[in-house]
């Protein structure tokens, strides 16, 4: 048997628990959670929120049998503090950046709700198939009292199965910024790729499963040093677990030159000539808040 990490960061697995037809992921993020916070030194209550955001992504993404498909995460409020928030997942690449009035975050201290930041505002879940090229999409209001919350609200309206999930965020010695999250589904009528028949939230099976989870703290879900597996069958050590795999999770902002030129490259001359300043056209990427300039002469 291969020794556990002592750090166990940047990665998910996914297991079943057949004696009780449910289904789980688990997820940690560290060194790429701080690259991609670094790229525009939030505040800690921003922090907090898009870290927790992007430990969601990596659950909900890492659900994709589609290698090129696609998770993005959006959510949006008019009126809010946080004025737009969008994550995506790509093959176990990660980005993420938050748009936020920083004069009114100041004004709601350290500990902000999720509706002081969002007021009225949405979340919106998509999964693109990049080899089918179909596209599902559900939208649910953020009026819960955390991501999490809303995000059970999503399966359950759009595919009506019951859902636990369970995001943890802390720091570690260094304070580096780390993430942990627990997914957890029922299956009741067969194991994963069965029908789904009859799924409601009052079955025992599921009861089971969702009091063992609900155990889990954030702490745990953010300590590096337990690996995740330990965390699986410590949390089912009663029941027999069956590990599945899981992804290598890296930062992954796709912007480069050659992208942004091929995009350009779509407008017309005019359309270039507007854009551009003293002949260079300056696209500015909100993931990774670098600056592209882009000559004019490069497009034509």
């Amino acid at each position: 048997m291969n020794a556990t990490p002592t750090t166990d960061l940047d990665r998910t697995i996914n297991f079943t628990i057949p004696g009780r037809h449910a289904r789980g992921r688990l997820a940690r993020l560290g060194p790429v959670l701080g690259e991609i916070l670094a790229a525009h030194a939030y505040p800690p209550p921003i922090e907090r929120l898009l870290a927790e955001a992007l430990t969601l992504t990596a659950l909900l993404g890492s659900m994709l049998k589609d290698a090129g498909g696609q998770l993005t995460l959006q959510a949006q409020a008019q009126g809010g503090i946080v004025s737009l928030m969008v994550c995506d997942y790509k093959a176990g690449e990660l980005r993420g950046y938050v748009q936020f009035d920083a004069d009114r975050l100041v004004e709601l201290g350290a500990s902000p709700s999720l509706y002081a930041l969002f007021n009225q505002g949405y979340l919106a879940v998509t999964f693109d198939q990049a080899t089918t090229g179909e596209r599902y999409q559900g939208i649910v209001p953020l009026d819960g009292g955390s991501l999490a919350d809303a995000a059970e609200a999503y399966f359950d309206q759009s595919e009506q199965i019951p859902t636990l999930i369970r995001l943890g965020v802390g720091h570690d010695a260094a304070g580096n910024c780390i993430g942990g999250g627990l997914f957890l589904q029922h299956l009741p009528e067969g194991e994963e790729g069965g029908e789904r028949l009859h799924a409601r939230e009052s079955h025992p099976e599921w009861e089971h499963v969702e009091a063992l989870g609900a155990t889990l703290g954030a702490d745990e879900l953010a300590d590096p040093a337990i690996p995740l597996e330990t965390l699986a069958w410590r949390l089912f050590h009663e029941e027999e677990v069956r590990l599945l795999g899981g992804v290598d999770l890296v930062r992954g902002c796709r912007c480069d030159p050659d992208y942004i030129g091929s995009v350009l490259a779509k407008f017309t001359a005019e359309d270039r000539v507007e854009m551009a300043e003293d002949g260079v056209i300056t696209v500015d990427c909100a993931f990774c808040a670098k600056k592209f300039p882009i000559a004019l002469e490069a497009l034509s």
